[in-house]
C-alpha cells in the first residue's frame, strides 16, 4: 500500500493512494454497490461522477452461491464490472441490523482475500452508542482479537482494521493505538451510523478525533457509513480521508434529496434548489409523477451528483487554505452540528489539532462567528504569543483596533515608546504587539467591525494573559502627535518574528555583535532581506510575514540552539542527496523537533548533528516518523559536500 500526502489544510489531507487497480485521490466517497441490484452501474457512475473506488459487500456476494463462485472465479472486478479500486465490506453492518451473521471471522477475510479486494475489511463488533463502558470494551477486545488473526491472512490485499469504542473516548483512542501496532493498510472509523441518524454531532466528533489520535498518521482513514454530503467538510478538517455511501440509494428510494447543507422531501419541493443535470433536465412536477423505478434512478444520481460535487469544493477549499471557514459554514446549516463544533473549544482537542495545521494559507482568516476565534492558526498565535514574546520589563502601550497595517495607524505612538515600551494592539482576536502586525494571521484575517460576545471574551482572556505582567497604559493616538524616538522598529520586528517563528533565544542565536542590514522593498517598505556582515542569513516572505531560511542563518541557529530544536534528523544514507540538493523523504528520517509544524523552516542534520542545511517541513514530526512514502522536507540550501 501506498499513501502519500499531497497538500494539506486544518488536519486534512489531500493525498493518493496507490492499489493494485489504480490511484485514489484523497479526500474521496466510495459509493456502495448493491451486487445483486446495481441501481447505477460502477462503470456508468466512472464516467458519470469520475468515481475512481466503490466498495460492495463480500458477506452479500459470499452468501449467494451464484455470486460465491462467479467472484472466486473471476474475482470481484469482472463480478460488479469495475476496473478500478474496490473495497469489501465483511458483514459487520448487517450484523448491526439484523443480529448475527453466519460467517466465520476469517473465513471473511481470505475470502476478501480470494476474491481480488484491494481493501478488505475485517468482521468487527459494531459497538452502539447505549452500550455501558464493559459491553463496548468487551466488543473493542473482540474486535482487537479479531484484527490481530486477521492481519496473518491478508496476502497483497490491504486490510482495514476498524476502530470501535461506542461513545467512549479512551476507548476509541486505545482501539486505535492497539491497531496501529498490528500492520494493518486502512482504519475504517466504525460504529457512528447512529450517531448521524440520531444527529450526535459530538459524539461523532470525539469518535473521529479519538481515533485519529491513536492511529498511525501514514495510513487512509475511512469514516465508515458517513455517505451525507453535510457531514464530509468537518470530518475532513478532522482528518479522514475517506467515506463510503449508500444514503445515495437509501434516500432515493425514501423519496429523499440529498444537499450540500441538508435533505428535502421531494413531495416537499416546489422548485429543485440545484443545477446538477438531474435537477436541469426535469422539474420537481416532473419527476414526481414518472415511474417510481426510474424517478428512484435519477434521484440517486442526484445524491451522487451532489456528493461529489461537495468533495470537490472541499479539495478546492483546501487549495486555497480555506477548509474551516467551509466547515463553519456548513455547520451554521444544521443547529445540531453547529453546537456539536463547541467540542472544538476544548484545549486538548484545539492542541491536537494545531500540530497538523499549516504555519499559514494562501488566504486570510474569515471570520464567520464565534467557532472562529477556536480555529488552530488563532490559537498557535495566542500559544506562541504567550510562550515566546518577552514582555518582561515592557510598559505596554494599549492602543484599539484599527486599519491594517496596524503600524500605518500607530507610527505616531511607535515613535514615543522608549525602549522599555511595547505597543499592542487589542484586536478583535486578541493582543498584537506592533511588531508582529504584518505576520500571519494579524494582517491576513478579515474580521468585521464588531464581534460576538464569546470571541470578544476569549479575546480579553487571551490579552489580560499577555499582559498580566506588565505596566499597562490605555491611550490614544492623539495624544502620541509630535513625539520622537530613536527606536529601530525594523530591528524590533526582526527580533519579534525570529522569536515568534523559531522560539526563545532564536535571535541571539542569529546574530552576534557585528551590524545588522535591513534590506526592505523600495516600493512597500516592507522588510525583504537580513543580513550580517554581508552574511544573508534571511529573508521575509510577504505572503505572510514569516522568514525563510538562507544557509548561513541555519548555521547560525544550529550553533545556537540545543538540539533537538528545529531539527530535523536523517539517516546517514540521505546525507549524499541532501548535499546535492536533494529534499528529505520521510523514510530516511529518524528523529524531528516535536515543536515543528507543517509549513515551517527547518535544519537538516543527520545523527551525529551534523549540520546538513535547511528546508521547509511538509510534515509534522508524528508523521515524519510514520510515513514510508513521500516527501517530509522541501531542502531549499544544503552545504557543500566537501564541507562535511
Amino acid at each position: 500500500m501506498n499513501f502519500e500526502i499531497r497538500s494539506r489544510d486544518a488536519a486534512g489531507r489531500i493525498g493518493r493512494f496507490s492499489t493494485a487497480h489504480g490511484v485514489v485521490n484523497t479526500p474521496n466517497l466510495m459509493p456502495v454497490i448493491n451486487p445483486n441490484r446495481m441501481l447505477i452501474p460502477p462503470k456508468e457512475m466512472k464516467n458519470l461522477f469520475g468515481t475512481e473506488m466503490v466498495i460492495t459487500n463480500s458477506y452479500i456476494i459470499r452468501k449467494d452461491e451464484q455470486l460465491k463462485s462467479r467472484a472466486l472465479e473471476e474475482g470481484v472486478h469482472r463480478l460488479i464490472d469495475f476496473d478500478g479500486p474496490i473495497m469489501t465490506d465483511s458483514g459487520t453492518f448487517q450484523s448491526y441490523v439484523y443480529g448475527d451473521v453466519d460467517v466465520d471471522p476469517l473465513e471473511i477475510v481470505e475470502f476478501q482475500r480470494d476474491i481480488g479486494s484491494d481493501v478488505g475489511t475485517i468482521l468487527d463488533i459494531f459497538s452502539t452508542p447505549d452500550m455501558s463502558f464493559e459491553q463496548a470494551k468487551s466488543a473493542m477486545d473482540e474486535t482487537l482479537l479479531r484484527a490481530k488473526k486477521s492481519v496473518s491472512l491478508k496476502g497483497e490485499m490491504n486490510l482495514a482494521a476498524t476502530v470501535q469504542g461506542s461513545v467512549y473516548p479512551e476507548l476509541r483512542l486505545d482501539c486505535a493505538q492497539k491497531l496501529s501496532e498490528i500492520g494493518a493498510d486502512f482504519f475504517p472509523i466504525g460504529g457512528v451510523v447512529p450517531l448521524m441518524e440520531n444527529q450526535w454531532y459530538a459524539d461523532l466528533i470525539r469518535s473521529i478525533l479519538y481515533a485519529k489520535r491513536g492511529l498511525d498518521p501514514s495510513k487512509p482513514v475511512h469514516l465508515f457509513g458517513a455517505g451525507h454530503p453535510l457531514i464530509f467538510p468537518i470530518a475532513v478538517a478532522l482528518g479522514c480521508d475517506f467515506f463510503d455511501s449508500s444514503a445515495y440509494a437509501k434516500y432515493a428510494a425514501d423519496g429523499r434529496m440529498m444537499f450540500s447543507w441538508g435533505t428535502l422531501h421531494l413531495k416537499d419541493i416546489v422548485e429543485l434548489p440545484c443545477s446538477c443535470p438531474v435537477c436541469s433536465k426535469y422539474a420537481a412536477d416532473e419527476l414526481r409523477s414518472m415511474d417510481s423505478k426510474e424517478r428512484i434512478r435519477l434521484l440517486a444520481k442526484h445524491n451522487l451528483y451532489v456528493s461529489f460535487a461537495e468533495l470537490r469544493r472541499i479539495r478546492q477549499a483546501m487549495s486555497e487554505g480555506m477548509l474551516w471557514e467551509l466547515v463553519e459554514e456548513r455547520a451554521r446549516s444544521n443547529p445540531f452540528l453547529l453546537e456539536a463544533m463547541r467540542e472544538l473549544r476544548l484545549a486538548e482537542h484545539k492542541d491536537y489539532l494545531e500540530r497538523f495545521e499549516p504555519l499559514s494559507t494562501s488566504r486570510a482568516v474569515f471570520y464567520t462567528g464565534s467557532q472562529t476565534i477556536h480555529r488552530p492558526s488563532l490559537y498557535r498565535f495566542h500559544k506562541r504569543l504567550l510562550e515566546r514574546y518577552d514582555l518582561n520589563k515592557k510598559n505596554v502601550v494599549v492602543v484599539p483596533e484599527a486599519n491594517k497595517p496596524y503600524f500605518s495607524s500607530y507610527r505616531n505612538v511607535a515613535n514615543c515608546v522608549g525602549d522599555e515600551g511595547c505597543v499592542v494592539v487589542d484586536s478583535l482576536f486578541g493582543p498584537v504587539p506592533l511588531e508582529l502586525d504584518e505576520m500571519y494571521p494579524c494582517a491576513q484575517s478579515v474580521f468585521p467591525k464588531d464581534v460576538d460576545q464569546h470571541t470578544r471574551q476569549v479575546a480579553k482572556k487571551v490579552f489580560s494573559d499577555f499582559v498580566s505582567d506588565s505596566d499597562v497604559t490605555y491611550l490614544d493616538d492623539r495624544k502620541f502627535l509630535g513625539c520622537k524616538s530613536n527606536i529601530d522598529w525594523k530591528l524590533r520586528r526582526v527580533e519579534a518574528v525570529v522569536e515568534m517563528q523559531f522560539g526563545r533565544g532564536a535571535f541571539k542565536a542569529l546574530f552576534d555583535q557585528g551590524k545588522i542590514d535591513i534590506v526592505c522593498s523600495k516600493k512597500t517598505g516592507k522588510i525583504r532581506n537580513v543580513l550580517q556582515n554581508k552574511n544573508h542569513l534571511l529573508s521575509m516572505r510577504a505572503g505572510d510575514g514569516f522568514f525563510t531560511l538562507k544557509l548561513e542563518g541555519g548555521r547560525r541557529l544550529h550553533s545556537g540552539l540545543p538540539s533537538p530544536e528545529l531539527r530535523v534528523v536523517i539517516d546517514k544514507d540521505a546525507v549524499p542527496f541532501i548535499v546535492e540538493g536533494k529534499s528529505v523523504f520521510s523514510k530516511f528520517v529518524v528523529g524531528c523537533d516535536e515543536t515543528l509544524r507543517p509549513l515551517d523552516e527547518c535544519l537538516i542534520v543527520d545523527e551525529n548533528d551534523t549540520f546538513l542545511g535547511v528546508g521547509r517541513c511538509l510534515l509534522n514530526r508524528e508523521e515524519m516518523m510514520a510515513f514510508e512514502v513521500g516527501m517530509a522536507v522541501k531542502t531549499r540550501e544544503s552545504i557543500d559536500e566537501l564541507a562535511l
